[in-house]
């Protein structure tokens, strides 16, 4: 095991963080594969287990910062039109069209519509909030996140189309599976073999679209 030698002026979780990334085996093939994180691997084990990237032509990526998850779709669908956001800055991705803002912002879901061109065959989401430390209010901050992508996607994909997002620990919660059996065939929890043991983050996979009718009746 590879230990961090210059531990001076470290707190002890970022010494512990440092040794984890320094013997994790993602990280390295990550480099070694000239991915931006180890994430890619996630979409690649979860697109491994549901097909999720058969047929895309078209994707967006909620949470897109630094890129893994578009990088997964541009080696796999080289011509698959791309758009991806986040608060954070991204560096450029060859093919990949990126918006640096919230998601939460009012203004961002047209602007993501309008750089994509038409509707999408896939929305991701790897958001997540930032945590608290206090587990019931991070489940709900990063559940409003989900629910979020999910209005989103119901808005932008194709009939047939599929939804994946991150979830905590226990998974999307039962008003929200209902939502999205609502709106697609199959819903499905997941933790890819690349979300490490120790981590509470779960992938929820919603697969064939019933198509945007769904949503679009009277609010009640």
């Amino acid at each position: 095991m590879t230990r961090v030698k210059t531990a001076k002026g470290r707190k002890d979780s970022s010494i512990r963080w440092l040794e984890r990334q320094l013997n994790d085996p993602y990280v390295k093939r990550a480099k070694a594969e000239n991915y931006r994180s180890r994430a890619a691997y996630k979409l690649l084990e979860l697109d491994e287990r549901f097909g999720l990237l058969k047929g895309v032509r078209a994707a967006v990526d909620l949470g897109i910062a630094p890129g893994g998850w578009s990088q997964v779709i541009r080696r796999s669908v080289p011509k698959a039109a791309i758009v991806g956001i986040d608060l954070l800055p991204t560096d450029p991705i060859e093919g990949v069209d990126i918006l640096e803002m919230d998601f939460m912002d009012e203004d961002a879901p047209g602007k993501l519509r309008d750089a994509l061109g038409g509707q999408a065959d896939l929305v991701m989401s790897d958001m997540a909030a930032n945590t608290v430390g206090h587990q019931q209010t991070d489940h709900l901050r990063t559940m409003a996140l989900v629910e979020a992508a999910l209005l989103f996607a119901t808005e932008i994909l194709k009939p047939g189309g599929a939804f994946v997002a991150k979830v905590l620990a226990g998974g999307a919660d039962h008003g929200l599976v209902a939502d999205m059996k609502r709106h697609f065939t199959t819903v499905k929890h997941a933790k890819p073999p690349a979300s490490r043991k120790g981590s509470s983050e779960w992938y929820v996979v919603a697969q064939g679209f019933k198509g945007a009718s769904m949503s679009d009746g009277p609010a009640g």
